[in-house]
């Protein structure tokens, strides 16, 4: 029998790592670790538990206080993969603690990575990083755009992106960076314009659009960009940035009035505009052509699939969703 290869994958808690393991178990060849600081959540919001006997092992740790555990874990299992989504990554509550993100976002990241650099069992760290770092992304923004952040989570996750460089550049880290635009789909965090929006509407409560909803988004669904991120980790060139982006941007607005659509409701009565979030990027809008032609990646799953696919979810969970808090709870 063929050798599984073991996978570990940091940030497992969260909407896009549960995504991907979910994925990644759906290949019997993979034995997956995951580790979050938190505990694991219910199915309802990671995916992967609905697998029966999953080749998976979670261990809760904090990568702000739980290093030299997570050093012994590493040493016991020696993945051949690391693909890390661990990261404070709000960015509009950045402006209250920005030491915080930074703590997570740079410094922790610093420390694991540059242990991991003299592990020989390593063959890819994929990490994953922002457009954000990028700031207003307007026109063919690809791999090789500066960076220009705007809010104290872009310049954290900038920091951490430009330390990872010259890990490549002095020691040939075997990196794979990813940065894809706004993910959404089933199971993501209710906070979210997404969900929040499907759960207003069933609530009857009014959606309020930041600055009337005009910012424009490159909304792609957490499955396409999972796919695009095993791509990576299997045939990615080591030292590359990859984009994963949909075809086109859609203004919040726009994607509001869809889901209003799906579920019946007036657009104008169910929604209110409200004053536009400090640091807001006008537009998020970049290029990968990089992932479609060396991945041979393409997103899959259009927005009204997606979309359609968040409400058959709201509604199918609803007993569970409809008493949980729907704003974001920091900490540190």
């Amino acid at each position: 029998m063929p050798q599984k290869r073991t996978i570990l994958v940091i940030g497992s808690n969260s909407f896009s790592g549960s995504d991907f393991i979910d994925l990644l178990l759906e290949d019997a060849g993979n034995e997956v670790i995951g580790i979050s600081r938190s505990p694991e959540k219910s199915a309802q919001f990671l995916p992967y538990k609905k697998r029966q006997n999953p080749a998976f092992k979670f261990f809760q740790m904090d990568m702000n206080k739980d290093m030299p555990q997570l050093f012994e874990l590493l040493a016991s299992y020696k993945p051949v993969y690391i693909v890390n989504f661990a990261a404070q990554s709000e960015v509009a509550p950045s402006w209250e603690h920005p030491e915080h993100w930074f703590q997570t976002n740079t410094v922790a990241l610093a420390n694991l990575t540059n242990y991991l650099r003299k592990q020989p069992y390593l063959k890819r760290y994929v990490h994953i990083s922002s457009p954000e770092v990028y700031g207003t992304c307007v026109g063919a923004i690809n791999e090789a755009a500066p960076l220009n952040p705007s809010t104290p989570y872009a310049a954290s996750k900038a920091a951490a992106d430009l330390f990872l460089f010259t890990l490549v550049k002095n020691f040939q880290f075997p990196l794979i960076m990813i940065r894809a635009t706004n993910v959404y789909g089933a199971h993501q965090q209710l906070f979210k314009i997404i969900p929040r929006s499907v759960i207003y509407i069933k609530k009857g409560k009014t959606i309020e659009l930041h600055g009337g909803g005009k910012a424009i988004k490159s909304y792609i669904h957490i499955r396409d960009v999972s796919r695009g991120e095993l791509a990576a980790m299997e045939k990615g060139q080591p030292g590359t940035i990859y984009h994963l982006s949909p075809d086109q941007g859609y203004a919040v607005r726009k994607v509001v009035q869809e889901i209003c659509q799906l579920m019946g409701q007036d657009f104008a009565a169910a929604t209110i505009s409200v004053g536009e979030r400090l640091g807001q990027d006008a537009a998020y809008i970049i290029d990968s052509t990089k992932a479609r032609k060396e991945l041979g990646w393409l997103p899959q799953i259009s927005l009204a699939e997606g979309l359609g696919g968040v409400v058959k979810w709201v509604e199918g969970n609803w007993q569970e969703i409809q008493n949980q808090p729907l704003e974001y709870l920091h900490k540190e």
